[in-house]
């Protein structure tokens, strides 16, 4: 029998928040997570030989303009002032993305004013005739024309997405900002930052209620677990935030994700690459970025002894890989829509977070998204 008035399946930062914000207004609560730890992909974990915070599922970067967002994760923990900047490897030279004055100049060899490069840059989208871009190819060309497209996206995304180009929403790339100024931030938000705690204090933190009962290597489809799918449908409310697909045990087919493989490697200097994220936008390069994570914390006082990289490499996933990112092909959407049909269906079952919704979010929309879950239909449900 389950002993909770919820059950919330994932422990990331959808599932806590939700959970949390259930137990502040009397609800108790059951997490289980089929991981070891909080947090989800967002997990972080200090590596022991070093001492150096280190994100365990790939860089994980904390920005919203969402003053609502921001002031929730306020409660739970202080955010330290970094501001992430990205850098580009192309035939053996660094650039800044995303795309901007700088990079412009510096690739063309030029010393464009801002007006002078819009000039260029629409002169060198022309050929799309003035059409709406509707695939990944066409809206990289409409935003920073074919030459800068084919240098830094076209053979990135080719290692990245392991999907043909064409068949990529334009979404993919117009969440990258374009900057006819030398301003080099990678994002536009009002707040950003990291946890100054890190990661791991911040989700313990979100999760530290009496009415919360954290149940972690837990699978929710082992039926030999107490808090199981079969022993909770109909029985109590469930939030899953697990992949939709597999909640159906793949039904409608399996969705279509990208995964990631990480590398980590100590390496026995002071500073490897001089910052927290170095991008590698050419086939003949087989990851597509190095991540240095002493970077991400400039404020601590690191061993200068040695430093923590990570190479990142990126692949189609497989039914027991870990889902990172939906492809969201026509196909894709196809599927998503009859298990949304599904999902409707269900009984007091909630699915949230980027697995359960197949959306990509980042993680202010992620604790937006559970807050307005349990003010709407959860609120509704319990008031009852």
């Amino acid at each position: 029998m389950v002993q909770a008035e919820c059950v919330v399946v994932g422990a990331g930062l959808f599932g806590l928040t939700v959970a949390r914000e259930l137990a502040e207004a009397g609800v108790r609560v059951v997490v289980v997570d089929k991981r070891d730890h909080l947090g989800g992909n967002a997990a972080s974990a200090v590596e022991p030989a070093t001492g150096i915070e280190v994100h365990r599922y790939g860089a994980h970067l904390f920005h919203t303009s969402d003053e609502r967002v921001w002031a929730y994760a306020n409660r739970f923990t202080a955010f330290t002032g970094y501001v992430h900047r990205v850098f580009t490897v192309h035939r053996g030279v660094v650039y800044p993305l995303p795309v901007n004055l700088g990079t412009i100049n510096q690739f063309f060899g030029a010393a464009y004013s801002p007006d002078e490069a819009k000039a260029l840059i629409a002169s060198q989208a022309a050929e799309l005739g003035g059409a709406e871009p509707v695939n990944f190819i066409e809206k990289g060309i409409s935003l920073v024309g074919r030459p800068l497209y084919e240098a830094f996206f076209r053979d990135y995304t080719a290692k990245q997405w392991q999907t043909p180009a064409e068949e990529l929403p334009a979404s993919v790339v117009s969440r990258l900002p374009v900057r006819f100024t030398y301003d080099s931030r990678y994002f536009n938000d009002t707040h950003e930052g990291l946890p100054a705690g890190g990661y791991d204090a911040w989700f313990r933190a979100l999760a530290d209620h009496p009415r919360i009962d954290v149940r972690l290597g837990v699978d929710f489809f082992d039926a030999s677990q107490p808090i199981n799918k079969a022993a909770c449908a109909g029985a109590v409310p469930v939030v899953y935030t697990g992949p939709i697909d597999r909640y159906f045990d793949y039904a409608e087919g399996v969705l279509g994700w990208r995964t990631i493989d990480l590398a980590q490697e100590i390496v026995p200097v002071a500073d490897f690459q001089g910052t927290s994220v170095m991008n590698y936008a050419d086939l003949d390069v087989p990851f597509t970025r190095i991540l240095e994570f002493r970077h991400f914390h400039p404020e601590r006082d690191y061993t200068k002894d040695a430093t923590v990289i990570m190479r990142e490499y990126s692949r189609v996933a497989g039914r027991d890989d870990e889902p990172y990112y939906p492809v969201a092909t026509a196909s894709d959407k196809a599927m998503l829509a009859a298990y949304q049909a599904r999902a409707a269906a269900e009984d007091r079952v909630f699915f949230g977070g980027r697995l359960g919704q197949y959306r990509y979010l980042d993680m202010d929309v992620t604790i937006a998204a559970a807050l307005d879950l349990v003010e709407g239909e959860l609120a509704g449900l319990f008031a009852r």
